[in-house]
């Protein structure tokens, strides 16, 4: 009977990483309101088994093990509580291979602190919790892997019981270790952090440079998997574009990464002169050797495909070698000395897009872009074209102003479809601006997701973020 009730038991709670783990946007509802439950102490014996029990006892923790599973699954966490506690602290270890005791300890501690509304008793349920994860890793190992579940949850539940620091270094402690093999969980979050650290100058180059590789290589890994796909779907709306944001930034990734990343764009569009230039500037832009095979092919090609005959010297000749040299910042610099000197109204209209375009392609500063192409719409009222591209930053500011799927990363198609309707308003940005429209029309938010906030369509409504705009409220049904 003890047997076969044990073994039910282990069947029926088997699980796999992504059920037991959870998701990179999940969204936890309220549980039922709970009793304050007294935090407990450490087990008498670490990972005892129930093959140490006794014959009574271990019939006791069995059946506790079998009852409070079914209540958890219903999630009628005060009852479960009890038997789970019998059973965890009875038998820590359980059957010494079956581990979901813990994940189920971790659930039910979970729901304690959203229900609690007292500050000390829901920093006693947060240290139960780590103090059920360190009892996993004591019993069963995994520190690495552990590591990155706790860091998970301290990032999106309990973010004031540990600081930004820590919560890195518990996601360092999880790449480190499994490197492309880390866990999908790990991707949104740390990407975010690791991002914001490196846009604010706190972490060295070389730092920001490995882990960030590191990343793309674990994001690569995990899509060549075929594992857990709705996960990656969600990771690769979000991290893939917060890291490419990052090229922006002089000196962080280097030769490899740009040749890995741009060449093979070359090599399917070997006489395309846009693609030729762009993946030459990145190249020189990454500090690769300018005597360096692929730099020579590139230069061939420039000339071979891209030749127009040079401008006279002077400031716009300097600015545009800069450009097409990969000193992007040097040339947005030059471009502006020239706008600020000439008396030409559509040179100024032209080279000060040619900012805002360098800053949102290559410098990907979204903020300053945006700067440039409101000065040019003031140069040129009747153009479409600063309306288009301020459009596509706001468009592009999924990833940037959230995890690029759901509400915050869908309100960020208002602000640019009220610009891309200021574009059709100019016959040479009307085609692109509606094809533009027709498209992202399907990632606004629906119906049900404005009225679940209280929110009317054609009501009045800001969106924050870096855009900060007012706009209109739609919906794509």
């Amino acid at each position: 009977m003890r047997m076969s009730k044990i073994a039910c038991l282990i069947l029926c709670a088997s699980v796999v990483i992504f059920s037991c783990t959870p998701k990179t946007t999940e969204v936890v509802k309220a549980p039922e309101i709970v009793e304050e439950v007294v935090k407990p102490t450490e087990p008498e014996n670490p990972c005892k088994t129930l093959s140490k029990l006794s014959g009574y006892e271990r019939e006791q923790v069995e059946t506790a093990y079998v009852l409070y599973k079914d209540l958890v699954k219903l999630k009628k966490y005060k009852k479960a509580y009890p038997l789970w506690k019998k059973a965890y602290y009875g038998a820590p270890s359980a059957n010494g291979s079956i581990k979901y005791q813990f994940e189920d300890g971790i659930k039910i501690y979970k729901a304690f602190y959203d229900a609690a509304k007292d500050d000390a008793l829901k920093s006693s349920y947060v240290d139960t919790i780590m103090m059920i994860y360190d009892k996993r890793v004591e019993c069963f190992g995994e520190a690495d892997y552990v590591a990155g579940r706790k860091a998970f949850d301290y990032y999106y539940y309990y973010n004031s019981y540990a600081s930004e620091d820590e919560i890195y270094d518990l996601f360092k402690q999880a790449i480190d270790s499994k490197g492309e093999k880390t866990d999908y969980f790990v991707v949104n979050p740390f990407t975010k952090i690791l991002s914001d650290k490196i846009i604010r100058e706190e972490l060295d180059l070389s730092e920001g440079r490995d882990y960030a590789k590191k990343l793309n290589a674990v994001i690569y890994y995990g899509n060549a998997s075929g594992k857990n796909k709705e996960a990656w779907e969600i990771i690769n709306a979000y991290a893939p574009a917060r890291l490419e944001n990052l090229e922006g930034i002089e000196g962080l990734y280097d030769c490899e990464y740009y040749s890995e990343k741009y060449l093979a764009e070359y090599n399917d569009n070997p006489e395309d002169c846009e693609v030729i230039n762009k993946v030459y500037g990145r190249l020189l832009w990454g500090n690769c050797d300018r005597n360096s095979e692929a730099v020579n092919t590139l230069r061939q090609a420039k000339q071979t495909n891209c030749y127009t005959p040079p401008p006279p010297p002077g400031p716009l000749t300097q600015a545009f070698n800069a450009y097409t040299e990969g000193r992007y910042k040097e040339a947005v610099q030059l471009f502006d000395n020239f706008v600020q000197t000439t008396n030409d109204t559509d040179k100024k209209f032209k080279y000060t897009m040619m900012i805002s375009k360098i800053y949102y392609g290559d410098i990907k500063n979204f903020v300053q872009s945006r700067k440039f192409a409101n000065q040019a719409a003031e140069i040129n009222s009747e153009s479409g074209e600063p309306h288009l591209l301020i459009g596509k930053l706001y468009a592009s500011s999924g990833p940037l102003c959230g995890p690029g799927t759901g509400w915050d990363s869908q309100i960020v198609t208002w602000p640019a479809i009220d610009e891309w309707q200021k574009a059709k308003s100019d016959p040479n940005t009307k085609g692109e601006a509606t094809k533009l429209i027709n498209t992202y029309i399907q990632y606004m938010p629906k119906k049900e997701d404005i009225f679940l906030r209280g929110i009317k369509a054609g009501s009045s409504y800001k969106v924050g973020c870096w855009i900060n705009r007012n706009t209109k409220v739609r919906t794509a049904d």
